[in-house]
């Protein structure tokens, strides 16, 4: 079983599991290089994972939300892996 979450701590909004702060990474939804500044608060390894998969104009172009991210099938099963293990 996974810990509880720890009341303060946010949820990612890829994976829904509590961040812990040494784990928090700012995501910019649209890439500073494609002119965004809207940010998001991930997991690093979610984070990681995001940049992996897509390209600064993937991410501009196709995927500037954590809806259309968790909708990509290669990160559907990334973040299906990511959310049995611990935040």
């Amino acid at each position: 079983a996974l810990p509880p979450p720890v009341d303060g701590d946010p949820l990612c909004p890829l994976c829904d599991r509590p961040i812990p702060p040494a784990q928090q990474d700012a995501h910019h939804l649209v890439p500073r290089s494609q002119g965004g500044t809207a940010t998001a608060l991930l997991h690093r390894i979610c984070h990681r994972q995001v940049h992996a998969l897509f390209s600064e104009r993937e991410l501009a172009r196709d995927y500037a939300s954590a809806d259309a991210l968790r909708a990509h099938p290669d990160m559907a099963r990334f973040l299906d892996w990511v959310r049995t293990k611990p935040a």
